[in-house]
């Protein structure tokens, strides 16, 4: 057999620790590990976008621009990679071209080399604004598939959005498994029905939550994966990515043989031990999300959604309607024309579901973005929505079924003169378009302490020349 060595994109700066710890882990915290891992020679780092830039702004008190910028400073040699929500860049919302096209321009001037572009319903017309927008950049576009199961999810329909993908510009093709629901057999089958159609490498990115990645990764490499997700072993399993080192442990010697060294990865590895026996001992990392959960199976509940689902039960103080709503979530999914369970469409069917067990009557109550999902605000759902559910939902408004992003008016100009002074770099309009609210908290930090920072400097100053004068 010829030699076809695998390449590993190493997830533990973004997914890894969104999965675990509700992605806290700070710059500070990655920071004396960057130049190791720069020298171990994975494929590339996934290191930003996703949730890190809201939490970055919302928790950390972090700007993310700032992160990026820092992480590509000790990372010369590998290549960064993000995460990026078609029209809705890393938000919750379509925006207009003018935003998405100047937020892929900041990303790839900040130091991002691969952007991985996905849609919630795999509606390709939600993804040709930021491809066009990568491409015109210099950046390697990564067009993803939202995987899932369900009547319409066949080998084909997958085979056949790869190629649409494909043909739209992409460098290549992302397989998705946001919730782990791709099983080992089925991995094989699904890389050779995509490989078998596209010319560019195929990569892999699964999660643990069921129990079964590392087997599926296999699988997916001895069918022509070019290129499969990991996490460092300490930042691994659980709701996040298989192991790094099993999985080169295992390839080594075999003709997908990674070429990584184990002796490096190892250095890597103490870091993170270190990391999650602190996350573990603050309570910010939670043993159950490190549980094998096959359930996973049944619901299709991504790990980020079922702890949102958990979180919704207990502010209502009705824990105990958990599995309750686990079996709506389903229902509510057929009903809306079985959307892939990934932000943001997980977020809207899973709180419409709690909704619906809440309230003791389907639909009694609606979701203001439920109701856009069903009038077509997010784009056209993998399978039709049944008129007459559709009239329950909306009544008697219009669907959208053109391109959402087309009934949106260009946004950039009257977000720059709402920010006003506050933008201290041309990024900060970016930030602001995506988390208004949040973002001003943000600024309005940053304006004291640059404040505080400049009276003590300006102390120091003053207290210096006081010295010169007694000398």
């Amino acid at each position: 057999m010829e030699k076809r060595p695998v390449k590993i994109t190493e997830t533990v700066l973004r997914d890894s620790h969104q999965s675990l710890i509700a992605t806290r882990m700070t710059t500070e915290e990655m920071l004396p590990i960057l130049e190791a891992m720069d020298e171990v020679g994975y494929h590339s780092l996934e290191a930003w976008g996703g949730a890190t830039f809201d939490a970055c702004l919302r928790f950390l008190n972090e700007d993310p621009w700032e992160r990026l910028r820092t992480i590509r400073s000790h990372v010369k040699n590998t290549k960064l990679q993000m995460l990026f929500r078609g029209q809705n860049i890393l938000g919750y919302r379509h925006y207009s071209d003018d935003v998405v096209e100047y937020f892929v321009q900041k990303c790839i001037a900040n130091g991002i080399d691969i952007i991985r572009i996905f849609d919630a319903l795999n509606d390709p017309r939600n993804l040709q604004t930021a491809i066009k927008a990568t491409k015109k950049e210099g950046g390697h576009v990564q067009a993803a598939i939202s995987y899932t199961t369900g009547p319409v999810f066949t080998n084909e329909y997958f085979a056949k959005y790869a190629k649409t993908l494909e043909e739209m510009g992409a460098d290549s093709i992302c397989i998705k498994d946001m919730a782990g629901l791709l099983m080992p057999y089925q991995a094989y089958d699904l890389v050779k029905a995509i490989k078998s159609v596209v010319s560019v490498p195929v990569q892999l990115h699964t999660h643990y939550t069921a129990g079964m990645a590392s087997m599926t990764v296999l699988k997916a490499i001895e069918a022509g994966a070019d290129i499969v997700d990991t996490a460092c072993s300490p930042m691994a399993m659980g709701t996040s990515q298989p192991p790094t080192e099993p999985i080169v442990a295992a390839l080594q010697g075999t003709p997908f043989d990674t070429g990584l060294d184990l002796g490096k990865l190892d250095v890597v590895t103490k870091h993170f031990t270190k990391l999650r026996e602190k996350y573990l001992a603050s309570g910010l990392m939670d043993p159950k999300v490190l549980k094998v959960n096959v359930n996973a199976l049944l619901y299709q509940v991504p790990g980020g959604m079922l702890s949102n689902l958990i979180s919704q039960l207990k502010q209502a103080n009705a824990s105990d309607k958990l599995d309750a709503v686990l079996e709506e979530v389903p229902r509510v999914r057929a009903d809306a024309g079985y959307p892939p369970l990934v932000t943001p469409s997980s977020q809207i069917v899973g709180t419409q579901a709690v909704f619906n067990i809440l309230t003791g009557e389907r639909y009694k109550s609606v979701t203001k973005e439920f109701k856009g999902l069903v009038r077509g605000d997010y784009g056209k759902t993998p399978m039709p929505i049944d008129p007459a559910f559709v009239k329950k939902i909306i009544g008697d408004e219009p669907q959208i079924t053109c391109r959402p992003a087309d009934k949106l008016k260009p946004e950039l100009d009257e977000l720059r003169a709402k920010l006003g002074d506050k933008a201290k770099q041309e990024e900060d309009v970016l930030s602001y378009a995506l988390f208004e609210q949040v973002a001003m908290k943000f600024f309005d930090a940053r304006d004291t302490d640059s404040r505080i920072a400049e009276a003590l400097s300006d102390a120091d100053a003053k207290y210096m020349v006081n010295i010169r004068e007694v000398k």
